[in-house]
């Protein structure tokens, strides 16, 4: 009980900004570029950490951080395992969630949408920029299957960079992009005492609209 007494204290109060109607833009994309670009600016560490949450066809959900690998007017990008879980679970339920926190600009940006695989060519250009490395990697993990141990892995590396060992290192077809396509985009600026200021946008029949949501 004494540690659950010393959690509860935990608080920090928000006093950094606000978000007012007449600052937001009409469109949501360009408030998470405006917001982006401050978040750039402050050499936030892993900027483009993000949560990303999907479900199975029945509705049982997961989480993880991914990387944000670019956003486009129709989305978020980021790259992974077509075969691991949230590989497996994005084929069954296409519906989708990110949230990133920017705690030293006191942000929260949630979104939901739905999500689907990027086309080929752009994966192939993404994954030639990688490391060496991170390529090898890719096709070295069975992502999220179990293992006996660290040795598969380490094991599967070495076979790869032996196979690759002259030439280009191919994207493998079980690894790829993957852009979410928002149809509702929360920011949160937090505020003094927990009144935090929250701006909706709500993409309904083509046209996205706002509206505050209480704290």
């Amino acid at each position: 009980m004494n540690n659950s007494r010393n959690i509860a204290d935990i608080r920090r109060d928000y006093k950094l900004e606000s978000l007012l109607e007449k600052d937001v833009k009409q469109n949501p994309i360009a408030q998470f570029s405006d917001w982006w670009n401050e978040a750039m600016n402050s050499e936030i560490d892993e900027v483009n950490a993000m949560t990303l949450a999907t479900s199975t066809k029945d509705g049982k959900p997961s989480a993880r951080i991914v990387l944000l690998k670019g956003f486009t007017p129709n989305g978020f990008i980021f790259f992974t395992n077509y075969e691991s879980r949230k590989g497996t679970e994005i084929a069954e339920n296409a519906h989708a969630a990110l949230v990133f926190f920017w705690k030293e600009l006191e942000r929260q940006i949630r979104i939901e949408g739905t999500i689907k695989k990027i086309n080929e060519s752009d994966s192939d250009e993404y994954f030639s920029s990688r490391p060496e490395g991170s390529k090898i990697g890719a096709w070295a993990s069975p992502q999220s299957t179990k293992i006996e141990g660290r040795s598969v892995i380490e094991e599967n590396v070495e076979k790869y960079k032996k196979k690759f060992a002259v030439g280009n290192i191919a994207r493998p077809t079980h690894w790829g992009g993957y852009i979410i396509e928002p149809n509702l985009i929360e920011f949160w600026q937090g505020r003094s005492n927990r009144l935090h200021d929250r701006i909706q946008y709500s993409l309904l029949e083509n046209v996205w609209r706002t509206e505050r949501l209480a704290p």
